[in-house]
């Protein structure tokens, strides 16, 4: 008996709009390891919420179509049975949690599934150990980096126990290293544990010898991939080794002298010196949980610090704060903390109307790059009800149209889909040279970026240098 059977399911969000999912046919074999790809907004998400039993109940309307997980259709389940049958793990790790500390949402999920009390301890920390993060378990949600946050979100999936783990994204924010092993972690589960895993995901490098299939969604409908290795060699740039040069001779812009960054819980930063250059984008990278956040926080002014950052050869301290606002932005890792309006078209009036270069975004424009983007029919759609990749495009649409001198870029490519990447990237690329624009990016996604960028930037061992190589090989065997 299939683990998974999904019979002609139609879906859409409201009975007048177009169908997100039509006459979707998908059969997962009990103890499979699966991957779903397809572009960004196509209805990846919503089909695993359907999976989960969220959807039609919290929103949305089932036209056609039965769903069922060991031969029940679970129409007829309460939310217990089908977290008891079910783990899911959100795209956006915030989605995932209701309670302060890591413990307490662990108990929280315990609690509701039923588990005894007395061996919820001892449950807890064996999923934390799986994950490597048994040093989180009294921190604070809040204070946790993004890719701390998956990592936490994954472990708690795993303490629920079920035998379908599916999970939507869920290492658009975790560095290299960490997204090898938790590869190899969910392998060693469907193969010891017998679980069912399904996974959507944008970045398919690393899958090629632990997967049984690879699905693509497009058009509403899911397709089992007849050839995966000419799928998986788009993926091939993942296994090289990235060259940058060091600047020389640059104009400086940031100096940052001393700096020294901390949390209740450790030091991220110890006395660094380091000078961000005139006009030049830089990527940096690091583990997760090393302090690439709150590097970019210090330089906006949201976090404290020791040392001095100048910028423009004075103290970041010294202007106001209104002021120092449009000279140096931030780009959230979380796109839903960067929106003040409604709909997509009300967003994109406001940054509009305090661009920097108004003139670079006249109406042809704006539509050429809103058609790349896929955005172009969806101006009047509310913000909240687009996917996670079309949330990130529209936020690094609008933050670029501000024009700021200096733009911080936190994970702005996660969840977007190779092809949204590269619109995107070019995007920041040309837009940047136009504006005479300093960018500093964080990104743990590598494919493809290496010829936009002039310099690259490492924070380890709390310290942040200027690095020549990025070594790259994520395949597993």
């Amino acid at each position: 008996m299939d683990k998974l059977v999904i019979n002609h399911v139609t879906f859409q969000y409201r009975q007048t709009s177009a169908a997100v999912l039509q006459d979707v046919h998908l059969q997962l074999a009990p103890g499979s390891f699966n991957v779903l790809y397809g572009p960004s907004g196509s209805g990846k998400s919503t089909l695993l919420r359907l999976i989960a039993g969220l959807y039609p109940e919290y929103g949305g309307h089932l036209t056609q179509g039965e769903i069922l997980i060991d031969g029940q259709n679970i129409e007829t389940w309460t939310t217990q049975q089908m977290a008891q049958k079910v783990a899911i793990l959100f795209q956006n790790p915030h989605d995932q949690f209701s309670m302060q500390t890591v413990e307490r949402e662990f108990i929280f999920t315990l609690e509701n599934l039923g588990v005894p009390v007395a061996t919820m301890d001892a449950l807890i920390d064996q999923s934390l150990q799986r994950l490597g993060i048994t040093a989180l378990r009294q921190r604070h949600l809040t204070t946790l980096s993004g890719g701390e946050l998956q990592k936490v979100s994954l472990a708690i999936t795993l303490a629920m126990g079920s035998d379908l783990i599916i999970l939507d994204e869920p290492f658009a924010s975790i560095d290299l290293k960490s997204r090898q092993a938790l590869l190899q972690l969910l392998k060693e589960l469907q193969q010891t544990e017998h679980k069912t895993i399904l996974i959507t995901d944008h970045d398919l490098s690393g899958y090629q010898n632990l997967i049984d299939q690879l699905y693509h969604f497009e058009h509403g409908q899911v397709t089992p991939v007849a050839d995966p290795a000419a799928v998986f060699n788009t993926f091939a740039t993942y296994q090289q080794a990235f060259h940058f040069k060091l600047p020389v001779g640059e104009e400086p812009l940031l100096e940052i002298t001393q700096l020294g960054l901390k949390t209740p819980a450790k030091t991220l930063l110890a006395a660094t010196n380091l000078t961000i250059f005139k006009g030049k984008l830089c990527l940096l990278t690091g583990e997760n949980g090393c302090g690439k956040s709150t590097f970019f926080a210090a330089l906006t002014r949201l976090h404290d610090f020791e040392g001095t950052i100048l910028y423009q050869n004075q103290s970041i301290l010294k202007y106001k704060a209104r002021d120092f606002a449009k000279q140096v932005a931030l780009v959230f890792q979380d796109a839903q903390l960067q929106y003040l309006k409604l709909t997509l078209q009300e967003e994109l009036a406001l940054s509009l109307k305090h661009a920097r270069f108004p003139e670079l975004w006249d109406d042809a424009v704006l539509t050429d790059y809103l058609t790349r983007l896929h955005l172009d029919q969806l101006r009047e759609q509310v913000i909240y009800q687009l996917s996670g990749g079309q949330k990130k495009k529209l936020q690094i649409l609008e933050m670029l149209i501000l024009g700021s001198p200096v733009l911080l870029m936190d994970e702005p490519l996660a969840g977007l889909d190779i092809d949204s990447l590269q619109v995107v990237i070019d995007l920041v690329r040309t837009m940047a040279q136009k504006q005479q624009q300093t960018i500093i990016m964080i990104s743990h996604q590598l494919s493809g970026l290496q010829a936009y960028f002039d310099y690259h930037l490492t924070l380890a061992d709390h310290q942040l240098t200027y690095t020549e190589l990025i070594t790259v090989n994520k395949n597993i065997e």
